[in-house]
């Protein structure tokens, strides 16, 4: 009965509240299914990975599949190896992406808006384009095979700086109109009014900027050369040989691999469900 009035009130008849219901069930377990795979994989013998039809709890389970996956290779060194260039390069362009995002939001100059216009558009431009021209400036600057090379160029985002201009927006002028009074110059606005202020925009950006650094594949793959540069994506694809694959050790690195990522996306999940609805809110402004 509660069930009942609470759909009459939403507008929606217990039926079609029953559908609805079914539907969301059945896309989760769908969205599950690839994880579910996964892991059944990382449990397997070779031979047990494509039997049909599909096992889905290995009896008995390979635990010793984790083991190989992380001793096989130089596993740790890819594993820190990604932890600390994508942390870094979430750490800088929170940097940049805010500083610049106070700056189209926030202070007033000719021609701000036709910049920000500008700056935008480089949203459209694929990555592909700018692949060879950064490539060959890091290698002019002798950072071939360095850590410069695989967190600078991440240092600058479009996409941060819009999203957290949009929000600097939604904030009333008038904190930065009294601390100008105070004497405060826009710098110490910026840190210790507006960033403050900021949190569940700046939460989401760098755990999108996180997700988007820990699983880049293709400019470590381009810009490092030794065994000691690279990161987790490049140690994963070491699993594949010309004429084979090692599934069950493909699938329980790639487990250990999504381990921080749960971690991230479970902490913040509040963080980022506040920053869209955020986000959301300020683009109608």
């Amino acid at each position: 009965m509660r069930s009942a009035r609470l759909s009459r009130s939403k507008g929606l008849a217990p039926p079609a509240h029953l559908v609805v219901w079914m539907l969301l069930a059945l896309g989760s377990v769908l969205m599950l299914l690839p994880f579910a795979w996964t892991l059944s994989t990382s449990l397997k013998t070779p031979g047990q990975a494509f039997t049909y039809p599909i096992v889905w709890i290995p009896n008995p389970p390979i635990w010793d599949n984790y083991l190989r996956a992380v001793t096989i290779m130089p596993f740790g060194r890819f594993y820190a190896n990604s932890l600390f260039v994508a942390t870094c390069a979430t750490l800088l362009e929170l940097l940049t992406a805010s500083l610049a995002a106070f700056a189209f939001a926030r202070m007033r100059f000719w021609g701000r808006d036709q910049l920000f216009i500008i700056y935008l558009a480089t949203l459209m431009i694929p990555g592909q384009v700018t692949l060879i021209p950064s490539f060959l400036i890091i290698r002019a600057l002798g950072w071939y095979d360095t850590y410069q090379a695989l967190i600078i160029p991440g240092a600058f985002s479009a996409f941060g700086t819009f999203l957290l201009r949009q929000h600097f927006r939604t904030l009333p002028m008038e904190f930065d109109e009294a601390a100008q009074i105070d004497g405060a110059s826009a710098l110490w606005i910026w840190w210790c009014v507006v960033m403050p202020l900021s949190k569940p925009a700046l939460a989401t950006f760098a755990i999108f900027s996180f997700l988007g650094q820990w699983n880049s594949f293709l400019w470590p793959l381009i810009v490092t050369r030794s065994m000691e540069m690279r990161t987790l994506p490049l140690g994963l694809s070491m699993f594949q040989s010309q004429f084979s694959v090692q599934w069950n050790l493909l699938m329980a690195g790639t487990v250990i691999a999504l381990a921080p990522l749960l971690i991230i996306y479970v902490v913040g999940q509040r963080w980022i469900i506040r920053g869209i609805a955020t986000g959301a809110a300020s683009s109608r402004l």
